[in-house]
C-alpha cells in the first residue's frame, strides 16, 4: 500500500508571553503557599500537643508527689503502713522538741537550723538528719506500740477537749509568730500539712499521752519503794547549804609552768590565811569583803545578804572540784577547807554549813520509778515493731546494718586470731606431752590425743 505523503497537521501551539509566564509562577508560589500552610499549621498542632503534654507533667508531678505523700505507704512499722504526710508530722515534732530542748547550746553543737541537715555531719559516718530520723522512728515505734497496747486493753479516751486546745493555743502561736494558721501548720508538720490531715495524728497522740499516764499512775510506787530507792541514790537528791569565796589571778596567755606555779602558790597562801581567820572566829562574810578585787567588793558590802552562802545545791549543780568533799559522809556544820582548781588556776575556801533532804522530792523520786517501770514496759512491746523502710529514705538503718556487719567480722575476726593461738599453744602443749609419753605410743595416738585436747 503506499503511502500517504500528505504532511501531518499538528495542533497549534500556544505561545506563552512574559504575563503567561508572571501569573504561572504567581499560581506555583501560591500552591507553594499553601502546602507550607498545611504543614505549619500540621506542626503548630503536634507542638500544641507537646506543649500541652508538658504543662499536664509540670501540674501532674506536684500533685502526684502530693499524692504519694497523703496516701503512698512511706514507712511501715510493725503492722501500721506510715504514709509521708505521718511520718513527716513525727519527724517535725521530734526535730522541734529537740531544738527547743538544746537551743542554747545548738552553735556548739555544730549545728546550723538554716541548713540542709542532711548536708551536716553528726558524727563519722552520720548526718543530723539520720539522728533525727532515728529518733522519729523510736518515736513511731513506742506511739503505736502503746496505742495497739491500749485498744486491746479496752482503754478509753475522749481527746475532744485536748484537741480543742491544742488547735487554740496552736493558733495563737502562729498569731505570735506573725503568721497564718496555715503557713504554721506547714512550717510545723512538713510541705502537705493542714489543719484537717493533721487531726488524726495529733488527736492520737494525746490518747497514747493519754494512755502513758494511765500507765504511770498504775505503776505508782509505795512509800517503802521511795524510801528505798532514795538511800540507794542520797547523792542525787540531798541539798547543801555552803559558803564559798575564790582566789584568782590573771595569767599570760604564754605564761611558762614556772609562771603558773609561783601564782598557785600564792593564791593558797592567801586563801589557808582566809580558812586560819575563819577558824579564829572571823567573820566568812568579812573576810570574803576583805580578800574581794575591788570590782568584786560591792558584792559583800550589803549587810542584808550573804554573797558568800549557796543554799538548796545538788550536787551535780556544784563545780566539781567542790562537790565531792562538801557530800563526802563525814562532813559536818562548821567543816572548812582550801581546795585548788588547777584547770582555772584558782582556789576556793569551802565551808559546810548544812546538807539535807527535802521531802517534796518523794514525787521525782515517785515520778523516775513509775517511769522507769513503764519504759520497761513499753520496751518490751516493741519486739513486733520492727520497721521497714519502704521507700529507703531512712539511711540511719543501712548505716546501723553496715557497722553491725563491720562489728561482727572484727569480733569473728579476734576470735579466729584467738583461736589461731590457742591452738598454737595447745600445740605446744601437747608437743611437750608427746615428748614425754612412753615410747610404745605411735603416731596415731598422739594425733588423736592432739584433736581430742584442741577440740576442748
Amino acid at each position: 500500500m503506499a503511502k500517504n505523503n500528505t504532511p501531518e497537521v499538528k495542533p497549534e501551539q500556544k505561545v506563552q508571553t512574559k504575563y503567561d509566564r508572571k501569573m504561572e509562577a504567581r499560581r506555583q508560589q501560591k500552591l507553594k503557599d499553601a502546602r507550607q500552610e498545611k504543614m505549619m499549621k500540621t506542626i503548630g498542632v503536634m507542638l500544641g500537643v507537646v506543649v500541652l503534654i508538658a504543662i499536664v507533667v509540670s501540674i501532674a508531678v506536684p500533685i502526684v508527689r502530693k499524692n504519694v505523700a497523703l496516701r503512698g505507704t512511706y514507712v511501715k512499722v510493725g503492722d501500721h503502713e506510715l504514709t509521708q504526710l505521718e511520718y513527716d508530722y513525727y519527724y517535725n515534732v521530734a526535730v522541734n522538741n529537740y531544738l527547743t530542748a538544746y537551743a542554747s547550746i545548738l552553735p556548739y553543737m555544730g549545728l546550723d537550723t538554716s541548713r540542709d541537715y542532711a548536708q551536716q555531719q553528726y558524727a563519722e559516718n552520720r548526718t543530723w538528719k539520720d539522728l533525727f530520723d532515728e529518733m522519729t522512728v523510736e518515736q513511731i515505734r513506742q506511739s503505736k506500740a502503746l496505742l495497739d497496747d491500749a485498744n486491746a486493753a479496752g482503754f478509753t479516751y475522749d481527746t475532744s477537749a485536748d484537741y480543742e486546745s491544742f488547735v487554740s493555743e496552736f493558733e495563737t502561736a502562729a498569731q505570735s509568730a506573725g503568721a497564718s494558721a496555715s503557713e504554721y501548720y506547714k512550717n510545723n508538720f512538713g510541705t502537705y500539712a493542714t489543719k484537717q490531715n493533721m487531726e488524726p495524728f495529733v488527736k492520737e497522740g494525746l490518747f497514747v499521752s493519754a494512755y502513758h499516764d494511765d500507765l504511770l499512775a498504775q505503776n505508782a510506787p509505795s512509800e517503802e519503794e521511795i524510801k528505798s530507792y532514795y538511800e540507794e541514790n542520797k547523792q542525787n537528791y540531798d541539798k547543801v547549804d555552803y559558803r564559798s569565796f575564790n582566789f584568782n589571778t590573771e595569767l599570760a596567755e604564754d605564761a611558762s609552768e614556772e609562771d603558773i606555779g609561783n601564782a598557785m602558790d600564792e593564791l593558797k597562801e592567801k586563801a589557808e590565811a582566809m580558812m586560819e581567820a575563819r577558824k579564829d572566829g572571823e567573820d566568812f562574810e568579812a573576810l570574803c569583803l576583805e580578800n574581794a578585787s575591788e570590782n568584786t567588793k560591792e558584792n559583800y558590802e550589803d549587810p542584808d545578804t550573804e554573797y558568800s552562802l549557796s543554799e538548796g545545791r545538788s550536787y551535780s549543780s556544784i563545780s566539781a572540784v567542790m562537790s565531792d568533799w562538801l557530800y563526802d559522809e563525814s562532813r559536818k556544820a562548821g567543816d572548812i577547807t582550801v581546795l585548788a582548781d588547777e584547770t582555772y588556776h584558782q582556789y576556793y575556801v569551802v565551808e559546810f554549813v548544812n546538807r539535807y533532804y527535802d521531802e517534796a522530792d518523794d514525787a521525782n523520786i515517785a515520778d523516775t520509778l513509775a517511769s522507769q517501770s513503764v519504759s520497761e514496759y513499753t520496751n518490751g512491746l516493741l519486739e513486733n515493731y520492727q520497721v521497714t523502710d519502704v521507700k529507703g529514705n531512712l539511711k540511719y538503718l543501712t548505716i546501723s546494718t553496715e557497722e553491725s556487719a563491720t562489728d561482727r567480722a572484727d569480733e569473728e575476726g579476734t576470735e579466729t586470731d584467738a583461736d589461731s593461738a590457742a591452738g598454737v599453744e595447745n600445740s605446744g602443749e601437747e608437743d611437750s606431752d608427746t615428748e614425754g609419753a612412753q615410747a610404745e605410743d605411735t603416731d596415731e595416738e598422739t594425733l588423736d590425743e592432739t584433736d581430742t585436747e584442741a577440740e576442748n
